[in-house]
This record gives structure tokens, sequence and C-alpha cells, in this order.
């Protein structure tokens, strides 16, 4: 079978099976099994043995420890420390509680590493306060779905961690060039909703005195740690990003059971079995979309693709945009991770020919995904939100389109000057990237 022939029975199929709302990692698997059968070379025990063998990693240990000590944290009550050092810093800003929504979710992600638990943890607090302190249904669930993606740009950051095992790329490297756009992302959120409070006359916080913007810093000392600690230790090469991910876990439960007590054994039960299911639904769609991404590679699609593209000349600008507009129609429909295994392995042909440096090509991947959590049908961090706002997700999308024009500007800055995300691990990483 022709590369051509094998992209034609693959992708119209796992398109067909989404539309029909089967799940995602069910209908990525189904899309194998025809070629499987078609060509004699293949047999559809290779679809259980592509999955096992993708399985067998240890680096994939580190999603559900992520997971794990982000809920840990949410169960612990970090969330609050977070918000009140938030509120000291931005509070007294036009549309204050907006601000702290955007401060408390970049400081969250880099203790949680995802996007649904701070959409989960940081939602159920603030779009009950923001409802009540005035602010529209609709402009709290999209600054909160919005500002949560932030959990997979900022390090550490669970889809870094794939992509890096996937491609063999310095994770240290990504987290390291995720700070910058991270940070960025903010600021721009910020501006959107400085804007936002204009028009709509939101309310203000008063300012916080000195004395209670030091508290507040005091009691988030702690959990702000983690991050240094995470990162810290994986660019000194203290440890691997798996074991990072158990120190996380560890520190998260020192934190809520001994320093601030706010946890028991009585709780671990519950978090347990969340962690459970989210890494489950996450490592499930990495076993078939493996299998999905060894026939794409068996067939050699990802060499058509370049082939096909090279006469035109495509450069490191012209590539990063065919990059970003892939991951944004494909993150629409399909989790983040079973969109790198899958598009990631047939683009990155293209990025080497176009001499686009790994961890740049990395990083406009992973921003582009995040528009993904919050862009409908899938949009999952927009569902939990709205759930969250009890609103329908329509209503919201408004203020989400809105709240996504300056990241959007953010996601161009990254793809035409990459010196600006790759000057942090240059310097702090120079011999591994």
């Amino acid at each position: 079978m022709t590369p051509v022939e094998v992209a034609g029975i693959m992708f119209p199929l796992f398109i067909i099976l989404v539309i029909l709302r089967v799940p995602v990692a069910i209908a990525l698997g189904l899309a194998c099994v025809p070629v499987f059968l078609i060509e004699d070379r293949l047999t559809p025990f290779l679809l259980m043995n592509e999955m096992f063998k993708s399985y067998n990693s240890f680096l994939l240990l580190a999603v559900p420890f992520f997971l794990l000590a982000a809920n840990i944290m949410n169960a612990a009550g970090i969330t609050d420390r977070l918000i009140r050092l938030s509120r000291a810093m931005v509070g007294h800003f036009p549309g204050g509680l907006g601000h702290v929504n955007v401060v408390v979710s970049m400081l969250f992600a880099g203790i949680s590493g995802s996007s649904t638990a701070d959409a989960a943890g940081i939602g159920s607090l603030l779009i009950p306060q923001m409802k009540k302190q005035g602010y529209s249904s609709s402009f709290s669930v999209a600054i909160t779905a919005c500002s949560s993606v932030m959990g997979v740009v900022i390090p550490p950051s669970i889809l870094m961690v794939v992509w890096g095992g996937l491609m063999s790329v310095s994770i240290g490297g990504l987290f390291l060039a995720g700070v910058v756009p991270g940070i960025l992302i903010a600021v721009s959120q910020m501006i959107a909703v400085y804007v936002f409070a204009k028009i709509y006359n939101y309310p203000t916080s008063t300012r916080s005195s000195l004395k209670e913007f030091f508290v507040a810093i005091y009691h988030a000392i702690p959990p702000l740690m983690t991050p240094l600690i995470i990162v810290g230790g994986i660019v000194g090469g203290f440890f691997t990003p798996t074991e990072a991910s158990v120190i996380a876990v560890l520190y998260s439960v020192v934190l809520g059971g001994v320093f601030y007590k706010t946890i028991g054994l009585h709780n671990f039960p519950s978090i347990l079995y969340n962690s459970a299911k989210f890494a489950a639904m996450s490592l499930f769609c990495i076993g078939t979309a493996s299998a999905f991404g060894w026939l794409l590679a068996y067939f050699k699609i990802p060499l058509a693709v370049v082939s096909f593209l090279e006469p035109y000349g495509v450069g490191p600008v012209s590539t990063g945009l065919i990059v970003a507009g892939s991951f944004l129609l494909i993150g629409m429909f399909i989790d983040a991770i079973p969109a790198i295994i899958i598009l990631g392995t047939v683009l990155w042909p293209l990025a080497e020919v176009s001499n686009m440096h790994p961890i740049h090509f990395a990083i406009i991947g992973v921003i582009s995904l995040a528009f993904g959590l919050v862009t409908p049908p899938y949009g999952l961090c927009l569902l939990i939100a709205c759930k969250i706002g009890d609103i329908e997700v329509k209503k919201a999308l408004r203020d989400v389109a809105i709240v996504l024009c300056p990241m959007f500007l953010v996601l161009l800055i990254v793809i035409f000057f990459p010196e600006m995300i790759l000057a942090l691990p240059k310097l702090l990483m120079a011999k591994f990237i």
C-alpha cells in the first residue's frame, strides 16, 4: 500500500468515528484496524504490540505522578494561599478578580503541570466569587478556562514531558523555553481583563497594605518552591523528570499533611481515584495513538509530506505557521497527547528539513495545542469551567474568542522570534540543546 492509500483510509475513518462521538482513544485504535487487515505484511496483533511498547516507558510514569501532585495540592488548599498572594499583587487593578484569576493560574501552573487541574481547582473557588461581585458568567468562565491553559505551557508541563520523551528532546530545555511564552500569555490575558473591566465597569478591590502583601508571600512560599525544586532539579541534573514527579508528590503530601495539616488519610482514596481516572484516560490515548503513529511511520507518510512541501521552499517561519495551523486544527477535536504522537511525528521531518530548532518546534506545538483546551468541540477546560459556572458553552464562546486574540499574538511572536524562547535554555543548558 502507498502512503496516500494508507492516509486515505486512516484519517477519514478516524474523523468519521470522532464525528459519531466514539471516544478518541478508541477511534484511533479502530482507524488502524483496516490497514492491519488489508496489508499482507501486517497483522492485527501488532496493534496490541505497539500499544504495549508505548506503555513500557519509565518516562510515562511522570504523567500520573504530576496529576497526583496537582490533585493533592488542590485538596490541601494550596490554591487558597496562591489566591491570597495574587489578590495582594493585582487585586487593586481594574477588574481585580479577573487579574487574580490569571496570576493564580500562572502560579498554579508552575506547581501542577495540568490545565484540567487548574481549571477545576481555581474555577471552583473564583468563578462563584466573580459572579457574586458582578462579573458576568460568560466572562468569569472565559477567563478561568483561558488562563488555565498556562498549565501546559509553564513548567513543569505534562505535555512537555511527553513531547521530550517522544521526540528525544531535552525536557529541561523545554521547561526553560516555556517560561517566557507563559509569562507573555499571562500578560496578554491581563490586558484582555483590563479592556473588559473598562468597558463593563467591573469592580476593583482595595489595595493591600505592605504588611498584608508580605504575609501573603510568607504563606505562599512553600508551594511556590515546587517549580524551583522540580525544574531546578531537572536542569541541574539532580534527577530525571519521572523522579521529579515523584518528588512533587512527596513534597505536596508533606505540605498538605504535615506543614498545613489540611489533608489526612481519609482524603487519599478520592485523590487517588481522581488521579487514576485522568491518568488512565491520557495513557490509553497514548497507547492507541502510538499504534496510529507507528503505521504512519511504517508507510513513510511523514516523508511523503516532506517531499510534497519541499519544492515550495519551506523555511523556519513558514514551517512554524504550518505547524501552528495543524496543531490548532487537530487540537479542536482530540486531546493534546495523542495529537503530539500523531501530528508531531508527521511534521517533525518537515521541521528538520527547514532547520527549525527542535525546542522551537515543540513550543509552537504545545502553545497551539493549548488553544484546543478552550475551543469546541473538544475544549476540556472550557467544559469544566462552564459546568462550574452553570452556563452553556455557546454562551461563553464570544468572551473566550476575545480573550484568545492577544494569546494568538503571543503564538505569532513565538513563531517569528525563536531566539526569544531559546535564550533561557541556551543560557542555562547550552551543552544539552
